[in-house]
């Protein structure tokens, strides 16, 4: 799907369930460009959750994060970002941290995230899945349609063309 968000503003903006994200996130990921349906997970300071996730074979899906907006570790690295890949993922939405920034800009997939951080997570195991998340000014909803480019993240709880 081609698309721009910007192109999808004039489009659609005056629709009900149309949101756009709050400027607060950066992309780390090679591919700038990225949409699909959400699954959300939220965590914090502990990844295992997201590994989880990150190893189903998806397709055209996007997994947005509340990581809490933590900047006192990393919930993803080049690991998880090849998982992703390997598994279908589109993107990866996160309100906290990434590392291994230089070798995930590589990387066939669109990463977005608050900043980079070098030390990993925890490995508890605590976290939900498939729950309302709410940052950057959105409410991220299982099964709703995410977009992203380089000018920003629209949400959309239908499909957009």
């Amino acid at each position: 799907m081609t698309f721009t968000t910007a192109n999808l503003c004039d489009a659609h903006s005056e629709e009900e369930n149309f949101q756009i994200a709050e400027p607060l996130l950066k992309s780390y990921g090679g591919q700038a460009g990225f949409c699909g349906q959400i699954t959300t997970v939220k965590v914090f300071e502990d990844n295992v959750l997201i590994r989880t996730v990150l190893e189903e074979k998806v397709e055209n899906r996007v997994l947005v994060v509340d990581g809490g907006g933590s900047h006192r570790c990393a919930l993803l690295g080049e690991d998880l970002a090849r998982i992703a890949i390997a598994n279908g993922w589109q993107g990866i939405v996160i309100h906290g941290c990434i590392r291994d920034s230089a070798s995930i800009k590589q990387l066939p997939i669109g990463i977005l995230a608050l900043h980079t951080h070098p030390l990993k997570s925890h490995k508890k195991d605590h976290g939900d899945r498939d729950l309302l998340v709410t940052f950057a000014g959105i409410n991220f909803k299982q099964n709703h349609f995410l977009y992203a480019d380089a000018d920003g993240i629209i949400v959309s709880e239908t499909l957009l063309g």
